[in-house]
């Protein structure tokens, strides 16, 4: 179907460079230290597209200078031979970051899985620690997601403190995450954030009020026009996939709507790679006691977890590193506002 666009196009592919260039330059600095950080990788069973993803993954690890251990088991390993190469990825002083691929085959728990590892470690930000971290406001690894989303939108210059968020979906990967990162008390955050999912028979009454509308229900082609308000920021966090073809939550004919909107391909999903080893850097930073050395664009860096007065609602604690960072996007970005 022809779809005439109106919509200025949100890539992710520019923001994905932005986020790997400050890797890059923390890895260096570590190796210079004498440190080689190292991310981990397991992958259970014989999913094609989960060995595609680690072996890109692996590939973007060794550009950017991280030492990259993997361990595939067969799909017919047990709950216990995971929890066993994760507790020697967590007993290795060398091994800083771990990503458990997923998903894992039928039969085996991720979460209980995730359980077993090291909540420092966890560079995906799901662990139900980091989880409760992110509720809390207190530092930690953020579910990469959300985060990309979140610099995404500073990156390219959305406005979205103060304004109305609506994410049609409440997965446990992004739609809860993404609200209460938005919610923080923070000049790339500070929405007013609803949460609605198709449990709900008239979820377009929300989405068409939505200033910034975020997909995240894994429902192929779910948003169309009619459920956008007219230039409305559209972001296509939720996909799911028909062999190798991507089928993303967002119709393409919702350009002709929105006054922003992310690209069916090339629009989240590079960033969450890059926030993946955002996340592995600040890990290994953090094992070997640099955490307070980091260095954000356009920042000056400072200790993570400072407590910062946030006022009015009470204070939170946050990760000064995730907070500058997303600052100095915003103030760096020479994408017009949205």
């Amino acid at each position: 179907m022809s779809t005439t666009m109106t919509a200025r196009l949100l890539p992710g592919a520019p923001v994905a460079e932005a986020i790997l260039a400050q890797v890059a330059e923390g890895v260096a600095e570590l190796r210079a230290a004498g440190v080689t950080p190292t991310l981990a990788t397991v992958l259970v069973g014989d999913d094609e597209a989960s060995a595609g993803y680690i072996r890109i993954k692996r590939r973007q690890a060794a550009e950017l200078g991280f030492a990259s251990p993997h361990v595939r088991l067969a799909a017919t390993a047990s709950q216990a031979d995971v929890h066993s190469v994760l507790a020697d990825f967590n007993a290795d002083p060398g091994v800083h970051g771990v990503l458990l691929q997923h998903p894992i085959p039928g039969g085996l728990d991720y979460d209980r899985a995730l359980e077993v590892l090291d909540p420092d470690s966890d560079v995906d930000g799901m662990h139900q620690v980091n989880m409760g971290r992110l509720a809390l406001g207190l530092p930690g690894p953020l579910p990469c997601t959300p985060a990309a989303i979140e610099a995404l939108l500073a990156w390219h210059g959305v406005p979205v403190a103060g304004r109305e968020v609506v994410i049609l979906g409440r997965g446990a990967t992004l739609g809860r995450p993404l609200a209460m990162l938005l919610a923080q008390k923070r000049s790339t955050a500070n929405a007013a954030v609803t949460v609605v999912h198709t449990g709900v028979a008239d979820w377009p009454r929300y989405t068409r009020r939505a200033e910034i509308l975020v997909a995240a229900a894994g429902v192929p082609g779910i948003v169309r026009p009619e459920h956008v308000r007219p230039g409305a920021v559209v972001v296509g966090g939720g996909v799911r996939y028909a062999g190798r073809r991507l089928l993303p939550d967002v119709d393409e004919s919702c350009a002709r709507v929105a006054g922003a909107i992310t690209p069916r391909v090339g629009g989240v999903g590079p960033v969450t790679v890059a926030v993946l080893f955002r996340n592995a850097l600040r890990a290994a930073r953090s094992a070997v006691g640099l955490a307070g050395q980091v260095q954000s664009v356009g920042d000056g860096g400072g200790d993570v977890g400072d407590r910062v007065d946030h006022g009015g609602d009470g204070a939170a604690l946050v990760d000064d590193q995730h907070e500058a960072f997303e600052a100095g996007l915003l103030a760096g970005a020479e994408g017009g506002q949205a």
